[in-house]
């Protein structure tokens, strides 16, 4: 299922530029790389499943560190710290650590891995993203709180709805209809330059709700962005952009995208626990792309796939001391052979 909406947001990206000329080689990038990356974490976590999210935490808080001095054009530094990516790459480092922490069989192992993703957390603030610090510090919390929770479906529910209320008060600025106190500050939090580019993408999204006005479009359509000292060609919210470039049914897809791999974690075998902890994560992901440019940057589209897939794969031996143990196990699971019956996995 998931494959058919990936080639969906592709097919329509193709379908808008070809009826307004735009560019969807972006959209076409960020669609290869969370399937590219989903792929690859299905088969390395079914292979590895300890070393994979290891690989995977470390990785991306080398890309984090790294970010800031490579990325190009203007740096953004409120409310996201350096730039969207470098929150979102930390957020999903200290996502694949807590699944790697829920993944070892032993107490000084997942003790060693709780306190990287920790330590992730304070090179978020070491890095000035005060966005990366609160998303890692969530995340973390999460990750501990998830061995409480007998039904995953209830917690992905919440997390849904979680990135739906963001992605909602997101456009409700950007239409200034909140109280003029509210926006004054959020305006501040936000910065005046952002709420505008919100507010062209909205009215170029109203020009033409079905289609909208071709990927890769809003720079030079965007009265903001084209004033802009420094454009960068993007109104830093996702789905601001995709009602922009691509109409409401971009934006429909892209939700599409979230909501089918919340589906994949809550049809997972594996433990609850780490389901939660890659729901966490990449919900973290989906509230930072809401205010922010962080899908833009193909490591951080890969590294969603890559963590989905790792989450959702099948190690190809039992998970000792994970899918039968009483702490990590789906609370309500029944156990068939040694492994938690998938049908009845805690939801």
């Amino acid at each position: 299922m998931g494959f058919l909406v990936l080639g969906a947001c592709a097919a329509w990206s193709l379908i808008t530029a070809a009826a307004h000329g735009g560019r969807p080689e972006g959209v076409l990038l960020a669609v290869l790389a969370v399937a590219a990356g989903y792929a690859s974490g299905r088969i390395f976590g079914a292979l590895l499943p300890l070393a994979a999210p290891v690989a995977g935490a470390f990785a991306g808080l080398g890309l984090a560190i790294a970010t800031p001095h490579a990325t190009a054009g203007p740096q953004f530094v409120a409310p996201l710290g350096y730039t969207g990516a470098t929150a979102a790459l930390l957020t999903l480092s200290t996502g694949a650590a807590c699944c790697a922490a829920w993944a070892a069989h032993a107490p000084g192992p997942r003790l060693v891995l709780r306190v990287s993703a920790a330590g992730i957390a304070g090179a978020a603030a070491a890095l000035g993203s005060a966005t990366g610090l609160v998303a890692s510090v969530g995340v973390l919390l999460c990750s501990l709180a998830a061995a409480r929770l007998r039904h995953r479906g209830t917690a992905l529910a919440g997390l849904a709805l979680v990135a739906a209320v963001v992605t909602g008060a997101t456009w409700a600025i950007a239409e200034i209809v909140l109280p003029d106190g509210l926006t004054a500050f959020l305006d501040d939090q936000l910065t005046g330059h952002r709420v505008l580019l919100w507010h062209d993408a909205l009215t170029l999204a109203r020009h033409d709700p079905v289609l909208g006005a071709g990927p890769g479009r809003f720079g030079e359509l965007s009265p903001e962005a084209t004033q802009s000292l420094l454009p960068d060609g993007k109104p830093h919210s996702a789905p601001l952009q995709q009602a922009a470039e691509q109409g409401l049914v971009g934006t429909a897809l892209l939700a599409a995208v979230f909501c089918w791999i919340l589906y994949t974690l809550w049809r997972t075998s594996r433990p609850t626990p780490i389901a939660l902890t890659a729901g966490a994560a990449l919900t973290a992901l989906a509230v930072i792309a809401s205010v922010g440019s962080a899908l833009s940057f193909t490591t951080v589209t890969a590294g969603a796939g890559l963590l989905a897939g790792i989450a959702t794969a099948r190690p190809l031996r039992d998970e000792e001391g994970e899918g039968e143990s009483e702490e990590t196990s789906p609370p309500g699971g029944m156990i068939v052979g040694g492994t938690t019956d998938p049908m009845n996995n805690g939801r």
